[in-house]
């Protein structure tokens, strides 16, 4: 009998998985799939493993291949949905915090994963086909978003994977570029924009590229950048240890030995001597770079490269709409700027409309329209707005390499992804094989 207690014990353990999943996500229908356990465990009366011949003790190897592959596709997204999903660092935006060829596991427990809102998806890709290209989902099936309850919520600082909110529509012919602000450096001609650069293809919030950078700001927080230093509601930030500025490094026309500086953490490949200053401009360094490249003797002034008030930004690309006489932002001195907060409502005018308006035409999904200087919601004039989700802002630590919220605007609730909790692998591209691994990286949580 030790057979049939064994069989009772396997369903019992897999049962109770299952429920305790089925309660987590909340839809009671997937009790349905409890009869299926049973049978797989219990009364084998459904031929279930189709591929499989009855009755026969010992299976061809392909069979058992297929065995193994079909369960480790299933248990590899259940895994990437619902806990932890592999992440690349694909740019120094978060430098020297996380690096260009890191590898992350990101913790989606952490906030809660979101349910699937496009589940007709080829497994264990995200929004791209490899290889072959093209959009690897369809929208045939499209649900609402929901989020299951997580370990905690968003804090302030904590280092964050979010959907691109401006890649719900993205260029066909340039992917990796910002259509949004292509358009407005194209004076908002759409018509010319996709005539030169398109096609589009718009993505759901689930299939956007993801970005990481570090939330400096939560929900009813008030933001304001003064010289580079980041206020929260009036108070200083802290500098974090790999956080890094732009500096000009003055010498005394002798430029710095390769070694010296790859000692101090600089890859001598990313930066170039000119002897017009002479010295290195716009090179990305913490503040103990700086402190350490300062005792040098040949090394006579560092320098911050700040935009100060009134400055400019070449770019002119800065959320909400770029320099203005009313808004004379860069990415130095910006704000002061209210983060969005669920249930919070907002007067409305035409001096902030342009803060506001992506949130409540894209994001809330609203028809606004402005006639004769006038706000129309829906159908409806109206002077204040009411929001229906938590927004965010979120900084890169490399603060002057960086496409962050200063340029995008606020990132919603239902982009958030999650944490990176562990660097698995860490590699360097400029260098070769064994010394591009990054060896003090690996294993290293966040």
């Amino acid at each position: 009998m030790s057979w049939l207690r064994k069989k009772w014990f396997r369903f019992s353990l897999w049962g109770g998985l299952y429920l305790i999943w089925v309660i987590w996500l909340g839809n009671y229908w997937w009790l349905l799939g409890l009869p299926v356990i049973f049978d797989i465990f219990i009364s084998h009366k459904v031929h279930w493993a189709f591929w499989r011949k009855k009755n026969v003790s010992k299976q061809s190897g392909w069979v058992e291949w297929i065995d193994a592959i079909i369960f480790a596709v299933i248990a590899a997204s259940f895994i990437r949905i619902f806990f932890i999903e592999a992440y690349k660092i694909p740019t120094g935006s978060m430098e020297k915090s996380l690096m260009v060829g890191d590898y992350l596991f990101v913790s989606k427990l952490s906030y809660g994963p979101k349910v699937p809102q496009t589940p007709l998806s080829f497994p264990l890709v995200h929004n791209v086909m490899p290889i072959i290209g093209g959009e690897s989902y369809s929208t045939l099936i499209h649900n609402k978003f929901r989020r299951l309850k997580g370990l905690g919520k968003v804090k302030r600082n904590d280092i964050v994977v979010f959907g691109f909110p401006e890649g719900d529509t993205v260029l066909k012919a340039y992917p990796m570029d910002d259509y949004y602000q292509i358009l407005r450096q194209n004076n908002y001609d759409r018509a010319y924009t996709i005539k030169n650069y398109g096609p589009i293809i718009v993505r759901p919030v689930d299939k956007l590229d993801n970005y990481v950078k570090r939330c400096v700001a939560i929900p009813g927080d008030t933001l304001k950048v003064v010289n580079a230093q980041v206020y929260i509601n009036g108070r200083a930030e802290k500098h974090f240890p790999g956080q890094q500025s732009s500096y000009t490094i003055y010498t005394n026309g002798t430029a710095i030995n390769s070694r010296i500086l790859d000692h101090a953490g600089i890859d001598p490949g990313t930066i170039y001597f000119e002897y017009s200053i002479p010295g290195y401009a716009n090179v990305s360094l913490t503040q103990s770079e700086v402190k350490t490249l300062e005792k040098l003797d040949i090394v006579k002034e560092i320098r911050e490269e700040i935009s100060y008030p009134g400055d400019r930004d070449s770019d002119g690309a800065l959320f909400p709409a770029g320099y203005s006489e009313k808004r004379k932002w860069n990415v130095d001195n910006y704000g002061p700027l209210w983060i969005p907060r669920k249930g919070d409502t907002v007067s409305l005018n035409m001096d902030n409309l342009p803060v506001y308006y992506r949130i409540i035409a894209t994001y809330e999904k609203n028809d606004l329209q402005v006639r004769d200087s006038r706000i129309f919601i829906n159908g409806k004039e109206t002077e204040t707005y009411r929001f229906k989700q938590d927004y965010y802002f979120m900084m890169g630590d490399n603060r002057h390499n960086s496409l962050d919220s200063r340029y995008f605007g606020f990132v919603p609730e239902d982009h958030i992804v999650g944490t990176p909790v562990i660097i698995w692998f860490s590699s360097d591209k400029y260098k070769s094989f064994p010394s591009n691994i990054r060896w003090r990286r690996i294993l290293k949580t966040l």
